[in-house]
């Protein structure tokens, strides 16, 4: 029997063949935009998926602050932090943070979906957001994908 043939291949920095992809946002629902894109970027979609390797593509995603959440929302989902001293605890709600940032909104779904090490932090940096519909990644030659299509 031929044992070669059982091996497994893992990708790793070199054998990852990373594209760049392009996704519209516009009317968009935040949670499901945002683990489909979490996805893409993880790599999960590939065959040669690594859980601990960067084999994922690069994301870059246009009308990112006009994506749509249902029902009450914008007022009800509440963000929270903390300074870090005493009674610093601090809140915002969805309607706020989009006034004051249009696209932390969509930044925090997806990181939060992301894992909390390391290879999460470098999984994040090959996401890009973009108000409008013009990007600086042509020389790329990113394809766009419907992401309803997107499995």
């Amino acid at each position: 029997m031929n044992t070669l043939s059982y091996k497994t291949v893992s990708a790793n920095k070199a054998t990852a063949n990373k594209e760049w992809v392009v996704v519209d946002a516009e009317n968009q629902p935040l949670g499901r935009l945002a683990s489909k894109v979490a996805k893409i970027l993880r790599g999960k979609h590939k065959t040669n998926f690594t859980p601990h390797a960067d084999c994922g593509d690069n994301v870059v995603v246009l009308n990112a602050g006009k994506i749509t959440l249902s029902g009450n929302k914008w007022a009800d989902k509440t963000y929270i932090w903390h300074t870090g001293y005493p009674g610093g605890q601090k809140s915002m709600t969805a309607e706020e943070l989009k006034t004051k940032d249009s696209l932390k909104v969509l930044e925090k779904s997806i990181k939060g979906m992301l894992p909390k090490n390391r290879l999460g932090s470098q999984l994040f940096r090959n996401l890009y957001l973009y108000e409008g519909t013009d990007h600086k990644h042509e020389a790329q030659q990113p394809k766009e994908i419907n992401i309803n299509e997107f499995k």
